[in-house]
């Protein structure tokens, strides 16, 4: 009986998060939320400038994403450099540094050049998934992260405070109002979150050079496998929030302001399940969470496909994407906080985050040039459709066979030993 008694009390404490995990989610949810903010702030002012500075098509596309590729490339080295260094350092840092550009845009950029630079360092307030990530992940157990992540993932809202805020701030305060507010939220954060934040007592620090780090991340099996669940779960997201506008108008003929806030409609609903497929996660499989996901999206969006009246049947076929696809982002990361080791979840995040963000791009281009090719948009959501179906396959198989291996587990000092393989 004395013998048994300590190991029940592991079992336990290792199910309760930590009395601080609460305040450090809080605290890295909203470094989040405030890093994309400012990551967005060029994206609702694309119109605008394309006017100001007599831009064209092409030339507008380019400063709109150039924040964006940036952000999501500059998660590789970010999520190894937070496995080294620790989320107490580097949350601050990348939040003042992302002050920098931000006050650029606002004052200093006058030309295209001017803005392409400053876009290109505003790319780094995109980075901070890569930092949260594995910090969220050492705080909470193993039973817990879900929910965790996907409170912390719930953040890219930010993108959405910036749709929704910045060209009515500029309007009633002027042009450099909206960014000298994210400037200065961004300092403020930077200074609670070096007196706040806190890395995890214990957590496993990674060992050995950066190039070292990265390319044992790039050559673990899980990571290629979740990179490509993430390019079409947020990758699918980001896809609509950019192309669903200019769908709504031309295939219903709705005004832009119209268009516009069923997007945010969209967004919102999928911001608001990531938590939720996190949750789901770890009461269940997360496995059989993104299967489910998956094919929802692709049942959904092959009856999109037909072009359905836009009231009702239209609007729920798009409300049900968006939360499948949330759900989805969710539970990616609930399982790779499964398959991956505590110390390597950075930089293993950074290459699934890049995934994710870069596979935005693709979907808003296919469906242009089918658009452009046929008229019709039917065979853009028929290969939306069999994306979702093959990734539905390759999770009910690969993956799954994968999952069956999670990782030992030893974030935590009251953790219990694991068995099991390094994935």
């Amino acid at each position: 009986m004395t013998k048994s008694t300590p190991r029940r009390q592991n079992h336990v404490t290792s199910e309760r998060p930590d009395d601080h995990a609460g305040l450090m989610l809080a605290m890295a949810t909203a470094g989040f939320a405030v890093t994309f903010w400012a990551w967005a702030l060029l994206s609702p002012l694309g119109a605008t400038l394309r006017e100001q500075l007599h831009l064209s098509s092409v030339q507008q596309a380019i400063l709109v994403a150039l924040p964006v590729i940036v952000g999501s490339l500059g998660r590789i080295p970010v999520g190894a450099l937070t496995d080294r260094l620790g989320a107490r350092l580097m949350f601050p840092v990348v939040a003042l540094l992302t002050a920098i550009p931000v006050l650029y845009l606002g004052h200093g950029a006058s030309s295209l050049t001017g803005y392409l630079v400053g876009g290109f360092f505003l790319g780094l307030g995109g980075t901070t998934f890569a930092i949260g990530v594995p910090f969220v992940n050492s705080w909470y157990p193993p039973r817990r992260r879900g929910l965790a992540l996907g409170i912390f993932g719930a953040g890219m809202g930010g993108t959405a405070i910036s749709a929704f805020s910045t060209v009515q701030l500029a309007k009633a305060f002027g042009s450099s109002f909206p960014f000298d507010l994210v400037a200065g939220l961004l300092v403020v954060y930077a200074v609670l979150a070096f007196a706040v934040l806190r890395d995890r007592p214990g957590r496993q620090r990674a060992a050995g050079t950066f190039l070292g780090r990265l390319g044992s991340a790039l050559r673990m099996p899980a990571t290629s496998q979740l990179a490509a669940l993430y390019a079409v779960a947020f990758g699918g997201f980001v896809a609509f929030s950019v192309y669903l506008p200019t769908y709504l108008v031309t295939s219903f003929g709705l005004d832009r302001g119209d268009a516009a806030l069923r997007t945010a409609g969209f967004v919102v609903l999928a911001v608001a399940m990531r938590p939720v497929g996190g949750w789901l996660s770890d009461r269940a499989d997360p496995v059989k969470i993104l299967v489910a996901a998956f094919v929802v999206v692709g049942i959904l969006a092959l009856a999109a496909a037909f072009e359905p009246p836009l009231i009702p049947v239209g609007t729920l076929l798009f409300l049900g994407i968006a939360g499948a696809l949330g759900t989805g982002t969710g539970a990616v990361f609930a399982l790779l906080a499964r398959l991956v080791a505590p110390g390597e979840v950075g930089a293993v995040t950074g290459v699934v985050g890049a995934a994710g963000g870069l596979g935005g791009f693709f979907p808003p281009l296919v469906m242009g040039v089918v658009f452009g090719a046929t008229g019709s948009y039917l065979l853009g959501f028929v290969l939306l459709a069999a994306t979702a179906a093959a990734a539905a396959a390759f999770t009910a198989t690969v993956v799954r066979r994968r999952a069956r291996c999670p990782v030992a587990d030893q974030s935590s000092p009251d953790t219990p030993p694991q068995t099991g393989h390094r994935a």
